[in-house]
This record gives structure tokens, sequence and C-alpha cells, in this order.
């Protein structure tokens, strides 16, 4: 059974930064795909980045390239998302997702088959 648990998140204020965590279970992490993606109230959910973790490739939304980055520990099937530079656009609960076919690992939530629960990032002074 594929899990997904994120931690990390909570209130910042603006400029400051934030590691999210995503543990995975339940699956290899070959031929994978590991996405992170954010939602805000009235918003739809907007894909922030993903890596692949055979190869360590990761893509970023413009909205967050160069603020955020993408790492990982395959060993401990552990990902985490860096932010920096953050401001209150930023604010939204943050989803890590899982995608088993890592041959088209793209920035839409509709690739992505199984999820975490998200956890809530708050950027405010």
């Amino acid at each position: 059974q594929v899990q997904l648990v994120e931690s990390g998140g909570g209130l910042v204020q603006p400029g400051g930064s934030l590691r999210l965590s995503c543990v995975g279970s339940g699956f290899t992490v070959s031929r994978t795909c590991i996405g992170w993606f954010r939602q805000a109230p009235g918003k739809q959910r907007e894909g922030v980045g993903h890596i692949v973790p055979g190869s360590g490739v990761t893509i970023y939304a413009d909205s967050v390239k160069g603020r955020f980055t993408i790492s990982q520990d395959n060993a401990r099937k552990t990902w985490y998302l860096q932010m920096n530079s953050l401001k209150p656009e930023d604010t939204a609960m943050y989803y890590c997702a899982l995608d088993p076919d890592n041959s088209r690992c793209d920035l839409q939530a509709r690739s992505y088959a199984f999820w975490g629960q998200g956890t809530q990032v708050t950027v405010s002074s």
C-alpha cells in the first residue's frame, strides 16, 4: 500500500525559509516520479516541481524557480522541498505525490496516482 506523509509546514514571515519532508512507503523508487504541489483556498492545485528519483533530475514551476529546491534521500524514501525567500502568495496546503510512471513526469496533478495528506504553509507577518 503506497503511503506518502508530508511534514514541516508552519507559519513563517515573508522572506523566511521552510523545509518540507515527504516520507514514502509501499513502493519501489525506480521508475517513479515525485511531485510537489500546492493548493490555496479557492484556487486550483498547482504543480511546484518534481524530481525523478532515479536520475535526480528536477523541474520547477516558473513561480518558484530559484527559490525552491527539491532534494532526496532515496535510501530513506524521503524527498524534501526547501523553500527560501517565501512570499505571502506561497501560502497554501502543500502536497507530495507519486506518479508510478516516470516516462511522463510532469507538473499535471492528474498524472499522479498517490497523494499525501498535505502540510499547511502560511507566509505572513
